[in-house]
């Protein structure tokens, strides 16, 4: 079992960067493929990111592709989420997820333990 902790959230500039944190505790989130997912208010959660468990082979959902960048350091037990250029509709909940297997996907359902969240809001 692994816990996973968000941070780094906060009020952004559209254009602005910002870079996620995922600690994880428990068992070594390198035992893990991880993601990140997004809720914006009234929709449902979204896919975003996704990283293999050993390596760096990545997924991305087309509305970040190019602007984010989802790395991980098995040594540190952590996931970053690198947002650049960002935009008033990535305003949302950032959730980390792990997933018992060697890759990410980009099904929710797919993962087995999540984090509670951090909150970005960019501004116009």
């Amino acid at each position: 079992q692994v816990q996973l902790v968000e941070s780094g959230g906060g009020l952004v500039q559209a254009g602005g960067s910002l870079r996620l944190s995922c600690a994880a505790s428990g068992r070594t989130s390198s035992s893990y493929a991880m993601g990140w997912f997004r809720q914006a208010p009234g929709k449902v959660r979204e896919f975003v990111a996704a990283i293999r468990r050993m390596g760096s082979t990545t997924l991305y959902a087309d509305s970040v592709k190019g602007r984010f960048t989802i790395s991980r350091d098995n040594a540190k037990n952590m996931v970053y989420l690198q947002m650049n250029n960002v935009k008033p509709e990535d305003t949302a909940v950032y959730y980390c997820a792990a997933r018992s297997s060697l890759y990410g996907t980009s099904r929710s359902d797919d993962y087995d333990y999540w984090g509670q969240g951090t909150q970005v809001t960019v501004s116009s």
